[in-house]
């Protein structure tokens, strides 16, 4: 698909894709080993992609961030990268259902050093999120959990963010369910179109959607 200036969205050629992927993919043993920490537990394998754990950590980096909400923990993958991003002084407060994910999660970081930087909240992540709002604004949020819950996730940062504070959130693209040729129409896709419809296009939001291959929107609080 290209634009009016005949410019396409994302990289369309296969071999400069591979070579993007195989740079940003090296992984040292502390993010692999999480990787089979959790297949060995048994978990989802739905972890973020090594490249957009990458992207995670330098956006980290790049605004500062100081305090980080995350909604979805899995075995901590996602949180590792955040941690790394926001270096000795970061907080990362990180919002976990099942309660075998997070016990695997906090295992995760121990092992990377991040113990006493990692909070884990086990339960709904509505609950969470209205326990953490006292503790705010927070200078990042991620999401990467249940899809029909983004958009309300979305409307907890627009309250709880420092003005300039960012929200990053995986798989908009809802695996190829939000094309203009899908026919699929559930609750998932409206909540979706409606998360993105709010980061790109509301006053309080300045958004983005990041070409990856599952989707990573970026939107900045302004207001």
């Amino acid at each position: 698909m290209t634009d009016t200036a005949g410019k396409g969205f994302g990289c369309t050629d296969e071999d400069t894709a591979r070579y993007a992927v195989q740079l940003l993919s090296q992984t040292e043993g502390v993010l692999a080993g999480i990787r089979e920490r959790s297949q060995a537990a048994g978990l989802p394998d739905i972890h973020v992609s090594a490249a957009d754990g990458r992207h995670l950590e330098v956006i980290a980096r790049a605004i500062g961030a100081r305090r980080t909400v995350e909604v979805g923990t899995l075995a901590g993958y996602s949180g590792v990268c955040l941690l790394r991003g926001m270096g000795p002084g970061g907080v990362l407060h990180t919002l976990e259902l099942d309660p075998r994910h997070a016990s695997v999660a906090a295992e995760t970081f121990r092992l990377a050093g991040f113990e006493s930087q990692a909070h884990v909240h086990v339960g709904k992540a509505a609950d969470s999120l209205a326990r953490l709002s006292s503790e705010g604004p927070f200078d990042l949020m991620f999401i990467d959990a249940d899809k029909t819950g983004y958009p309300d996730y979305l409307a907890w940062a627009a309250d709880n963010l420092r003005v300039g504070g960012t929200v990053l959130a995986d798989n908009v693209f809802l695996w190829g369910a939000l094309s203009t040729t899908s026919k699929l129409k559930d609750a998932s896709v409206d909540a979706m179109r409606r998360f993105n419809a709010t980061a790109v296009q509301s006053p309080r939001f300045t958004g983005t959607l990041l070409p990856t291959g599952e989707g990573l929107a970026m939107a900045v609080k302004i207001r």
